[in-house]
């Protein structure tokens, strides 16, 4: 009888110590809000001049699933995967976005975006 006592404490405690794990990362917070004076793309999509919310989706499995909302996070306009790159050395920690050259009268393409004051970014997959 004893023994089943510890073996359930045993096993509450290590249920709680992965819940609390698993909360904690879920309160990381990976957004940031950007704003354009101009058009820019994504793959796939056109973002008409404006505010959005650059983020990562909740998954505990990667961290290269980028998600672009409008400010309110109301509306998707952008969800897919991306490869983790490295800042490059000497770049502001406050650049967001990196872009891609365009032909003349193109829409700019965002090459990379980086989360404020991180140093990895996430690089847009255009084919």
């Amino acid at each position: 009888m004893k023994h089943s006592k510890l073996v359930r404490i045993a096993l509450g405690a290590a249920a709680s110590a992965l819940l609390m794990t698993g909360s904690g990362h879920a309160f990381v917070n990976h957004e940031n809000q950007l704003t354009f004076s101009r058009p820019v793309a994504l793959p796939g999509v056109v973002l008409p001049a404006g505010a959005y919310s650059f983020d990562l989706v909740d998954s505990k499995s990667s961290m290269d699933v980028v998600i672009v909302r409008n400010r309110a996070r109301t509306k998707v306009f952008y969800m897919g995967f991306t490869n983790l790159v490295q800042r490059p050395k000497g770049m502001s920690k406050d650049t967001p976005v990196t872009f891609a050259e365009a032909r003349a009268n193109e829409v700019r393409p965002i090459a990379t975006w980086y989360e404020i004051g991180d140093s990895i970014g996430h690089q847009f997959l255009y084919q």
